[in-house]
């Protein structure tokens, strides 16, 4: 078989899984891999306008498959005006990973979509490496500044490290951890917790006070972005450590329809562009290019 007709043949089967995974949802649903990078924004807001303008559908919602390792806090910012811009309601699926950035990401969503086996990371900045290489964990060098400044006695390492600091990127990393808290605190109490009106557990049927609903948001940012809580940039919070944070999150883990409709587009979408080595790619049936 002619490799051009083999691709043509797997894209035709992602598309209809896309179209499958729409119904289930109700939903326009588009996907988004890779890194949250400024240089994907004009790309990124091109792709919603044309899903948008092409769709059919009049729920007026969007589902986002998405999988990351993060990025830059800034960029999240721009993407979620975006998607709000054309979509009244807006979900978040998370079949496998979405990490720092992606995390806050979600949190600009309505419902977030997990099953056993997703996870989501803690809120670490993410900010850009002077020499432009990269991406650094900023919360690692911040509370290590605290931890030494908080001394008694210093250690000739300590005296290095503190002469060697940079005051410049030591005050754009805290700006970095700041915007970082202040987008998901305002995001869970705009987006998250709109339809959150009455207690459930705690004095169950009272009503929810905007007070209430900031002093939760409050709670969830400041345990998401506590470093020493967790330990490591990289690791995976999944369904049930979310849970205990008291973030709502729709389990579709024992929903056999939607389960097997996420993997059935998600597990298909993903393998063919690992496959392919593509780092990043935006997805929608409705678009001319996969």
């Amino acid at each position: 078989m002619n490799p051009h007709d083999l691709d043509h043949t797997i894209l035709h089967h992602i598309n209809e899984k896309a179209r499958h995974l729409e119904d289930v949802m109700s939903s326009d649903v588009v996907a988004y891999f890779g890194q949250i990078h400024p240089q994907i924004f004009r790309v990124f807001r091109n792709f919603i306008e044309e899903v948008k303008s092409k769709s059919a559908r009049k729920d007026n919602t969007l589902s986002i498959v998405l999988r990351t390792p993060g990025g830059s806090a800034e960029t999240t910012e721009r993407l979620v005006t975006v998607v709000r811009q054309h979509y009244a309601t807006v979900n978040f699926i998370v079949p496998d990973t979405a990490m720092s950035a992606g995390t806050i990401f979600c949190m600009a969503g309505d419902r977030i979509f997990m099953d056993y086996s997703s996870s989501l990371g803690p809120i670490d900045p993410q900010v850009m490496a002077p020499d432009g290489t990269g991406y650094v964990a900023a919360l690692g060098y911040l509370d290590k500044v605290k931890e030494i400044t908080g001394k008694g006695n210093l250690s000739p390492a300590d005296v290095v490290f503190l002469r060697s600091l940079d005051l410049g990127k030591l005050a754009l990393y805290e700006q970095a951890r700041d915007l970082s808290i202040d987008l998901l605190k305002k995001w869970l109490v705009q987006f998250k917790f709109k339809d959150w009106t009455h207690h459930r557990t705690t004095n169950p049927g009272a009503p929810v006070t905007p007070a209430e609903k900031e002093a939760r948001a409050g709670e969830i940012a400041a345990a998401l972005s506590d470093h020493k809580k967790w330990f490591s940039h990289g690791r995976a919070l999944n369904l049930q450590k979310l849970q205990e944070l008291r973030l709502d999150i729709d389990d579709y883990s024992v929903d056999d329809v939607k389960r097997n409709a996420i993997r059935g587009y998600n597990d298909l979408l993903t393998a063919y562009f690992d496959r392919m080595g593509v780092p990043f790619h935006l997805h929608s049936h409705l678009t001319d290019s996969p």
